[in-house]
């Protein structure tokens, strides 16, 4: 959720601070803030500035700040509601300044405690609680040692957490700690940083490394030292900082979430890169372990659970694996009979949701020893904390609604799926050439349901008039329906539900009036004739439909229906194909609408609390 950043320095670091928070305002919009400390002044106060406006506005404050030592932070409220008080950084006693990620779950048990010894209070927040503590233990101490100060709180805290730390009497030291919470610390010329993500920093640091469970980062401006929450000096590999910069940057698009739709050819092009075969080595397995499971459970949340669902049709129908798919944070707190035979697969496009994340360690704990991530980010938790993975290539994704991270997980689940059918002997060597070019070509394919854009535009206004929607699909193409749905709720605030098309007459056939548009995912497949027995159970209703369709489906346009006929049809490979105009469609009518596309209210974009 929430994004941090911190720099030390020889030189003002404001600029630093604001352009990082700048490209981590995807993680959370509700507030923003930096506290800064100039060492070149003898007094070294503490100097904050919040908003509860974008950053854009916290940047005209910044004009008259100057610090050599800083933290910053994008805020995605959890405790308290937001507004300027709630605003991170908070400042214990003008002495301790601090910011955070995650969730205290102990927060009130030592609010009360730190109420009883004299403390103050000015926010709702769970994060105070964090920095009173250190000021206590600081001050208690005698030491006016911040990291050791940081080390001696984080045991009394429960939940995850990533911090930075600041202290005014303190004005070359910088404190970075992580529980749960991704925080990456980066390597720069006289002058170092913490960040939630790398891609804050792109451009301005040389070297990064990611910080492990309980790492403890004290920062000067010169060196780096981390050590465990024992004390012990650890290493932890340098790796060079990606070259994200460009990522950062609009171009010719109005949205990133428009330009991270129109990035899906790329991304699924360089997913599939120097793939020539199927096998476990795609998933860095080898043949003995490869063959040790016969059941597969996926776990994910949100958009990685819709493609997940997808994945259970292909796995019991390409594989003929049986199959499972459970929302994370719904497995985790039930009683599950466990198989050890049976593949964990986690899918997420951070690798660190915290609900996946529990879900995994739960499965690993009920002593589950097979494990295979599906991941974006090379570094992540979820990647280090199973045995095999896959990574996505789909690059830094900056809209809150994910695009192009789904179109590459449904990419790399149905390669998971001819994997295990080749495995099992159903898989023969002219099919496998055949799926490789069929593979091959969807890049292409992509591109011409991208054009498709202009069409799609056309129908927004419509939309955008509407406060509900009903989506249907049968079969693969339901949970794209699912998918659908969840765009067009998470950045156009249109409420909508998506079904199987066989459950109309179930019940949701009494929401349908004309002032209730169904859009209706019918790709040339086997349930194309109900489904278009559905349809008219729909127009006979007075509802009209929207009708995403292949060139051959013989769906005609008419009078309450309307029709997109997409290029072609790709069989198993359809969904990737029919997700993408579902996509462009929630675009263009929250552009209608004038939502804010990229921030979406009260959302964000990695989910790093439970």
């Amino acid at each position: 959720m929430c994004g941090i950043v911190g720099a030390i320095s020889k030189k003002n670091i404001v600029d630093v601070l604001v352009e990082g928070l700048r490209r981590l305002e995807y993680r959370g919009y509700d507030s923003c803030g930096f506290a800064v400390i100039n060492a070149n002044d003898s007094e070294h106060v503490i100097q904050r500035a919040r908003t509860t406006a974008r950053v854009s506005e916290l940047a005209d404050q910044a004009k008259d700040f100057i610090g050599t030592l800083g933290i910053a932070h994008t805020r995605w409220a959890t405790h308290g509601k937001p507004d300027t008080q709630n605003a991170h950084p908070h400042i214990s006693n003008n002495l301790i300044a601090v910011v955070h990620n995650g969730i205290i779950e102990n927060y009130e048990v030592l609010r009360n405690e730190l109420k009883a010894a004299g403390y103050v209070f000015t926010s709702e927040t769970d994060t105070e609680v964090i920095a009173h503590l250190i000021h206590q233990e600081y001050v208690s101490s005698g030491k006016k040692d911040v990291a050791q100060s940081v080390r001696a709180v984080l045991p009394k805290l429960q939940g995850a957490y990533a911090i930075g730390v600041i202290a005014q009497d303190n004005p070359a030291t910088l404190v970075g700690a992580r529980v749960g919470s991704p925080l990456v610390v980066a390597l720069g010329e006289q002058e170092n940083f913490l960040a939630s993500d790398a891609l804050a920093l792109a451009g301005r640091a040389h070297s990064m490394m990611y910080l492990e469970e309980g790492d403890i980062a004290v920062l000067n401006a010169d060196q780096v030292v981390v050590t465990n929450q024992a004390g012990a000096l650890v290493k932890r590999e340098e790796k060079t900082m990606p070259a994200q910069a460009d990522s950062v940057d609009l171009g010719p698009y109005q949205h990133y979430m428009q330009k991270e739709i129109f990035e899906q050819p790329r991304a699924i092009g360089d997913t599939l890169a120097n793939i020539t075969s199927f096998g476990p080595e795609l998933f860095g397995a080898n043949a003995e372990a490869w063959n040790a499971f016969d059941q597969i459970l996926i776990l994910a949340c949100g958009t990685s659970y819709y493609s997940a669902c997808v994945a259970k049709y292909w796995l019991e129908d390409i594989a003929g694996i049986p199959t499972q798919v459970e929302i994370a944070s719904e497995y985790r707190y039930r009683t599950t009979v466990p198989n050890p035979k049976t593949l964990i697969v986690v899918v997420s496009q951070s690798g660190e949701t915290a609900d996946t994340l529990a879900a995994l360690r739960h499965a690993k704990a009920l002593g589950h020893q097979h494990t295979l991530a599906v991941c974006n980010v090379a570094s992540s938790a979820m990647v280090r904390e199973t045995n095999w993975h896959f990574l996505t290539k789909a690059g830094a994704e900056i809209g809150v609604a994910s695009t192009k991270a789904f179109t590459t997980q449904l990419l790399a689940l149905y390669i998971l799926a001819v994997s295990i059918a080749k495995r099992f002997g159903r898989l023969s060597t002219e099919r496998e050439k055949e799926i490789l070019r069929e593979l091959r070509h969807l890049p292409k394919a992509l591109h011409a349901v991208l054009a498709l854009e202009p069409q799609i535009m056309a129908w927004s206004d419509a939309f955008a008039k509407c406060e509900n929607a009903l989506f249907l699909g049968r079969g693969l193409h339901y949970p794209i329906a699912l998918e659908g749905a969840l765009k067009l709720k998470e950045i156009s605030y249109i409420h909508a539900e998506a079904y199987p098309a066989g459950e109309l007459k179930h019940g949701p056939l009494a929401l349908v009036t004309d002032k209730m548009p169904v859009v209706t995912v019918a790709p040339n497949d086997v349930l194309l004739e109900k489904l278009k027995s559905n349809m008219q159970e729909v127009k006979a209703r007075g509802g009209k439909l929207y009708v995403f369709a292949d060139q051959d489906t013989e769906i005609l346009s008419s009078d309450g229906i309307n029709v997109i006929r997409l290029p072609e049809h790709y069989g198993n490979l359809s969904p990737i194909l029919h997700v993408v105009p579902l996509q462009l469609l929630a675009y263009h009518v929250a552009c209608a609408r004038g939502t804010d596309v990229d921030k979406p209210r009260n959302l964000a974009k990695s989910v790093t609390v439970e």
